[in-house]
């Protein structure tokens, strides 16, 4: 008995055709979290991959404070910054790519749309 491997084509393995453009649902924020403007989010899950799920954020202009989890992300578009409770910060533009720790207490600082690929 032999065992085979599921088909799986091209358009299988597909997650997004353009993740800049990946249409969001509306992920409501914490009021208690905007610290200032009035910045939207929004969320999408991709699929998985070994166990971790891969998906795309987004965050409008705006100032917002979160606890995060374990995460992997690299910014596609936009700018800002996200800053930790021991006072370090980085500069958030396309191409960075960040880790999150569990339970990193965040400010994110986001001056043009910011829309990530994370993986969690």
């Amino acid at each position: 008995m032999t065992d085979t491997a599921p088909v799986t084509t091209a358009r299988d393995r597909l997650l997004s055709d353009d993740v800049g453009t990946h249409p969001l649902a509306d992920l409501p924020l914490d009021p208690t979290s905007i610290v200032a403007g009035r910045p939207r989010a929004g969320l999408v899950e991709l699929g998985t991959v070994g166990g971790a799920t891969v998906g795309v954020w987004e965050l409008g202009e705006g100032t917002v404070t979160d606890t995060e989890t374990d995460e992997v992300f690299v910014v596609v578009a936009g700018r800002g910054s996200v800053a930790f409770a021991d006072g370090s910060t980085l500069d958030l533009s396309p191409g960075v790519v960040v880790r999150l720790h569990a339970g990193d207490t965040t400010t994110w600082v986001v001056t043009e749309a910011l829309r990530k690929v994370w993986l969690a």
